[in-house]
């Protein structure tokens, strides 16, 4: 009996009651219908055939399934083609037409399957070498590319390391120098585009700017030309090297940057009695809401202790209490806070420079900083440009623009003249003018000047023999030199003109005269009096 073909509705509607149920097509095709244990039923397409006495069967797929690329291929099926009715009648009528050839189905499909799979392994392979040809290619010309910003990411990273974490150099980059060649090609980037950049800075008027750029991209290219990638992208050699920096600054310029200001006794005295009459008009100020508030005490106690101790700003700014010995008058500047690394710094406080930290301790001791920050959560110090910028703020009139024009406040910032001294004749004053008038102080006071370099913490002068072998730690040298300095100091405040000790061992010999006069009976001082000669003899002493 013919067996009956199949129609693709009563596939749809067949309710099969037995697990598993198959209905036939004819030509070796069927469909096999399977109950799961969830109810649900699945209906696959199957081709059976005989080799010998023993069936073979073929699964093709599940009804209504997309058909893989390979099945299309194999079957010559239309693209995206699904194996409905139609489709697995054409399979059926293929294997069956291969076996008339002798063709085993499962064999062949099995050979078939293989030699696909290697082609497609062939093809991805073959992408993969392309892909990394490409990538390497793109590789070559990334690096070949690469840019003035790429090279100073690198150079920050791994080329230099300064005491702020290279923050200042980083916003300096970012403002005058990244912004005009940062995007320009390494290979390409000429003595020009350089210079250009440095003469952008003499325009708006700050040659010392000009100055210290050209000084860290000469730094930046010669490590450039130690490493790779670098080197080989300077195809023309370094472009810094042919910068003349003295030829692009304005001609009045000075190049050694020499800085006299300092203070006279005279601006000492007017400089006490503005921060003195900055409290007492706000402690009298009906509304101190309105009122004008005064220089904040902790950068008053900075002022005073810069000046009679020589610190520099950045110094003072990173001191911890614990560093700071009220008792002893000794003040420890750890190496990692000195300028350039120079050394560690033991600093024997004048009882003038002691009286400012006991006040700055009244007022910042709860903390481990002697100047703590408060304007972040961070225990850590106060900025070391926040002294300097409220001092300049201070002196608004010699804020100017590029064009001479006065510069505008800046938001949350001071701008007066309230800190101006001599009526701005001389000019403003920084922080670091203080260290240069303290020493100055000390050199009117007969203090050598290698004493007066060691209480500044330079680097000495000599040979590298000399600072090896030489090692005198002139405690006792720098200890009368800051005291002399502090009583000069109060002095001037006091408006008493002292004599001038004019070499360090008459100011030595004055110093323990004075410590002896300190433990002596009156009677014996009377005696001691009469033996030595009156020019001998300081005031203190007296």
């Amino acid at each position: 009996m013919a067996v009956q073909k199949l129609t693709a509705t009563k596939i749809d509607k067949y309710k099969p009651t037995a697990a598993d149920e198959s209905l036939t097509d004819g030509n070796g095709l069927y469909i096999r219908f399977r109950k799961g244990q969830t109810g649900g039923i699945s209906r696959r397409w199957m081709y059976t055939y005989k080799v010998g006495t023993s069936s073979q069967y073929v699964s093709l797929g599940d009804h209504e399934a997309p058909l893989s690329d390979f099945e299309i291929n194999l079957y010559q099926l239309a693209p995206n083609a699904r194996l409905t009715l139609e489709n697995a009648r054409k399979i059926a009528i293929e294997m069956t037409a291969r076996r008339k050839r002798g063709v085993m189905p499962k064999e062949f499909i099995e050979i078939e399957a293989a030699r696909y799979q290697q082609q497609i392994d062939l093809e991805a392979q073959q992408a993969k070498e392309e892909e990394e040809a490409q990538a390497v290619l793109e590789k070559q010309l990334t690096a070949e590319n690469r840019t003035v910003q790429e090279l100073f990411d690198a150079w920050v990273e791994n080329g230099v390391r300064r005491k702020d974490g290279n923050a200042e150099i980083s916003r300096s980059f970012n403002a005058n120098v990244l912004p005009l060649i940062g995007a320009i090609a390494v290979k390409q980037l000429t003595e020009h585009d350089l210079r250009n950049v440095l003469r952008a800075l003499v325009t708006r008027g700050v040659n010392r700017t000009a100055v210290l750029v050209c000084s860290d991209l000469t730094q930046m290219f010669a490590w450039a030309e130690q490493r790779k990638p670098w080197r080989q992208l300077l195809i023309d050699g370094n472009p810094m090297a042919l910068i003349d920096i003295e030829k692009i600054v304005s001609p009045d310029y000075d190049m050694d940057n020499i800085c006299e200001r300092r203070l006279s006794p005279d601006e000492i005295r007017e400089l006490r009695q503005i921060l003195e009459s900055m409290e007492e008009q706000y402690a009298n100020a009906p509304n101190k809401r309105v009122a004008s508030q005064p220089l904040e005490v902790e950068t008053q106690c900075a002022i005073w202790i810069m000046l009679s101790t020589l610190c520099r700003v950045g110094e003072l700014s990173m001191a911890r209490w614990e560093h700071v010995n009220l008792q002893t008058g000794h003040w420890f500047i750890p190496k990692r806070n000195v300028k350039n690394c120079v050394g560690d710094l033991d600093v024997y406080l004048s009882p003038f420079a002691l009286r400012a930290f006991t006040r700055l301790h009244q007022h910042t001791g709860h903390s481990n900083w002697c100047f703590p920050a408060n304007n972040t959560k961070e225990d850590t110090h106060v900025c070391v440009k926040s002294k300097t910028k409220q001092i300049g703020d201070r002196q608004a009139m010699f804020k100017v623009n590029a064009d001479g024009t006065p510069r505008k406040a800046l938001k949350g910032r001071r701008h007066d003249n309230s800190l101006v001294l001599a009526g701005g004749k001389n000019g403003c004053w920084t922080p670091h003018d203080l260290r240069r008038t303290g020493a100055t102080i000390m050199q009117g006071l007969g203090i050598t000047m290698d004493i007066i370099d060691r209480c500044q913490n330079h680097v000495l002068p000599g040979s590298k023999t000399r600072r090896h072998y030489l090692h005198h730690e002139y405690e006792q040298e720098t200890r009368v030199a800051w005291h002399l300095l502090g009583e000069r100091l109060q002095s001037i405040l006091d408006g008493v003109e002292e004599p001038v000790v004019h070499d360090m061992a008459s100011a030595l010999s004055a110093t323990k005269l004075m410590q002896i006069v300190q433990s002596m009976h009156p009677a014996q001082l009377m005696q001691l009096m009469q033996q030595i000669p009156a020019a001998h003899l300081t005031q203190h002493a007296r």
